[in-house]
């Protein structure tokens, strides 16, 4: 009798453990590869179709959606919230200070939503929508592929105050500041690093790289007076919105020719070349400079990681018709 009660206790013992342990891991272990296998085949011919098609009239885009995808995982999670406009009730992410006037891609997103709601109304989240289109656009783009992991649902809110809170690092950030948003989110230093490469792609606005190109010290003069001539020292004129690529060399192209850049003292963003500034991730900037393949690797990893990231499962959130309001 006494060692059934033992039993008893230990295997209730048990499931006390594992309930405790699935609620501090977070949810994101109910994401999975194969989760519209059934309910939606064709999610992914139908999210790649647009994104191809956006980034063929302008291969920028393609460098917006992976960044539209970060800037949703670093607030309140992987929930879709920086898709939605203003409402009576709350004010979205769209204007905070990381965002405003510098988040683009929103109408591709909708073409994708579009399409993708002819196919299967109702089931695909728009949060799991800017996870596959990242992933789609790095591909297209020349660089690694990889399988994305999906079930996340969508939020019924979105927050301006966490959006401004400073969880997403801004491009005047030292490697401190840099290293520990990232740890924060659960990402580690390697993870910061690989996921800096994006920056392999895309264009940045004058008012962003402005200071770095006049006032820092560490940049090479003759990529400093080339961005110069683009981006006029005083502030607040149309200038401000003049653009650069962050990756002069191919700017199209997903590569490591960023970290290249980096040991030329050509970052063109003061966060950028923090990371190659005689501090701790300069050995690995090195490394993938010399080898892209590691730096796919690694890279792939950490995209995966940052779509982890609180995502809204099984009966929380929603499931938006469309990507920029909550469902009625």
């Amino acid at each position: 009798m006494a060692a059934s009660t033992s039993h008893s206790f230990c295997s209730s013992l048990a499931i006390v453990v594992l309930a405790v342990l699935v609620i501090f891991t977070g949810s994101s272990s109910a994401l999975s590869k194969n989760h519209y296998s059934k309910s939606c085949p064709k999610v992914f011919t139908a999210v790649q179709s647009v994104v191809q098609s956006a980034i063929s009239k302008q291969p920028r885009q393609g460098a917006s959606l992976i960044r539209l995808f970060f800037h949703d995982c670093f607030v309140n999670g992987c929930d879709g919230s920086v898709l939605l406009d203003d409402t009576s009730s709350f004010t979205g992410e769209k204007t905070a200070g990381p965002n405003n006037g510098s988040l683009r891609a929103f109408e591709v997103v909708d073409d994708i939503k579009s399409k993708v709601e002819k196919e299967c109304p109702g089931v695909v989240s728009c949060a799991d929508i800017l996870a596959i289109a990242a992933r789609d656009s790095v591909e297209i783009l020349g660089g690694p592929s990889w399988d994305v992991k999906l079930g996340r649902r969508d939020s019924k809110t979105a927050s301006l105050s966490a959006a401004n809170s400073g969880v997403i690092p801004p491009p005047t950030s030292t490697l401190s500041n840099l290293i520990s948003r990232f740890q924060a989110k659960g990402l580690s230093t390697k993870d910061m690093v690989a996921l800096s490469g994006a920056h392999t792609i895309g264009k940045a606005r004058c008012v962003v790289f402005r200071d770095h190109i006049y006032n820092d010290s560490n940049i090479d003069s003759s990529f400093a007076k080339t961005r110069q001539n683009k981006c006029p020292r005083t502030t607040g004129l149309p200038g401000d919105n003049k653009i650069a690529p962050l990756d002069l060399q191919t700017p199209t192209t997903f590569d490591n020719y960023y970290f290249k850049n980096l040991i030329s003292q050509k970052g063109l963003l003061h966060s950028d070349q923090e990371l190659f500034n005689g501090g701790s991730t300069d050995s690995l900037v090195k490394t993938y400079s010399q080898d892209v393949k590691t730096f796919y690797s690694d890279f792939v990893k950490a995209m995966i990681k940052m779509g982890d990231i609180n995502p809204l499962t099984g009966s929380s959130g929603e499931i938006r018709k469309n990507c920029r309001k909550v469902n009625n």
